[in-house]
């Protein structure tokens, strides 16, 4: 029988300021920085009325409650294992099972969390497989643009990074990473260290005028979002240090240097794809941006196995957006999804 665990009374008005957390990020990206992007955060917040936000803080509490856990960051399901001291008051499986779901959907993993398998809809090991071999983290600052819940935060600081940040704009991701950091903390948060990843409710746009530069910034699974994608690669160098990298990663089409896709509506089902290039296309971009040293690491088709519905994430997914009679193409007529993994650096 598990032990009671107080949860919080914060209302659906107030839930989005008790999601923003940023503590120790001055330590690592400098007080400018961080206490302006903490102000931004909080004024987003401010105007934020999140209906599913008191249900979310109480799993983060319950998890809280569960910790601090011993972290194992370098695996393909970064882990969150009991500490040796918590003995028999952990709770069972299926009720940390169900804490989770209350945090559903979830878009990125997998997470191993207190012997629960977090499997959701992306197979995001794979990607940070095809990348891990072609970037440097140790000791480095990151920043993750688009993080989602926060998987390629912790993998880069599972692969050494000095510190990583994320920023995305959806309060159900930042939740989920909260959710994440608690259990690293543990109920005792002033007497734990804190874990030097972070996600914040900000959008790349969000960052303008911010003190704000890393190492090596990731941007995977964004820039087809965006109706200026030029305006984007730009907003991504401001970023990037002198001597850092970007690693893109983007949807991606045949063709040569003169070939973008401009769906007339959707792509796979999702109304907010913009263009794709060919990679061809993408060197261009790339280098009327500004970068140099552009280096193609892998282009590989999206397949089910790397995407795809399961009990954390129960919804539609790749296998429903594919033509059923050729499933090289989506149900629209376009190109079945293939994915490019580039690094550039800054000129």
């Amino acid at each position: 029988m598990s032990a009671h665990i107080e949860t919080p009374s914060i209302s659906k008005h107030d839930a989005a300021r008790a999601l923003v957390d940023a503590t120790s990020l001055s330590a690592h990206f400098g007080a400018p920085a961080a206490l302006e992007l903490v102000r931004r955060a909080e004024q987003r917040a401010h105007s934020q009325v999140l209906g599913d936000g008191p249900r979310w803080l109480q799993a983060i509490a319950a998890l809280r409650a569960r910790g601090p856990t011993e972290l194992q960051l370098d695996r393909a399901a970064p882990r969150f294992s009991p500490s040796a001291d918590l003995g028999d008051g952990m709770s069972p499986a299926d009720e940390v099972e169900a804490t989770l779901l209350q945090l559903s959907p979830w878009r990125k993993g997998p997470f191993e969390v207190l012997g629960t398998l977090v499997d959701a809809e992306w197979r995001s090991d794979m990607k940070w497989a095809r990348l891990q071999a072609a970037v440097n983290f140790a000791g480095r600052r990151v920043l993750d643009v688009g993080s989602g819940n926060g998987y390629s935060v912790l993998r880069a600081l599972g692969a050494g990074a000095s510190a990583a940040l994320g920023v995305d704009p959806t309060w159900l991701y930042v939740a989920q990473f909260a959710a994440l950091r608690a259990l690293s903390v543990g109920p005792e948060s002033l007497a734990q260290p804190q874990l030097a990843g972070w996600v914040l409710p900000l959008a790349l746009e969000d960052l303008a005028g911010v003190p704000l530069q890393a190492d090596v910034v990731l941007a995977m699974g964004v820039l087809y979002h965006r109706k200026s994608p030029i305006d984007h690669l730009e907003r991504l160098r401001s970023v990037v240090t002198k001597t850092g990298v970007l690693v893109l990663e983007t949807l991606v089409v045949p063709g040569d240097a003169r070939t973008v896709l401009v769906p007339e509506d959707r792509y796979a089902a999702m109304r907010n794809v913009w263009m794709i290039p060919s990679v061809d296309a993408l060197y261009v971009w790339l280098r009327r941006c500004g970068f140099s040293k552009v280096e193609l690491i892998d282009v590989s088709v999206t397949t089910e196995q790397e995407q795809r519905a399961t009990a954390f994430m129960p919804s539609l997914s790749l296998a429903d957006f594919l033509d059923t009679r050729d499933p090289q193409l989506t149900k629209e007529g376009h190109p079945r999804p293939r994915r490019a993994l580039l690094t550039a650096r800054v000129a």
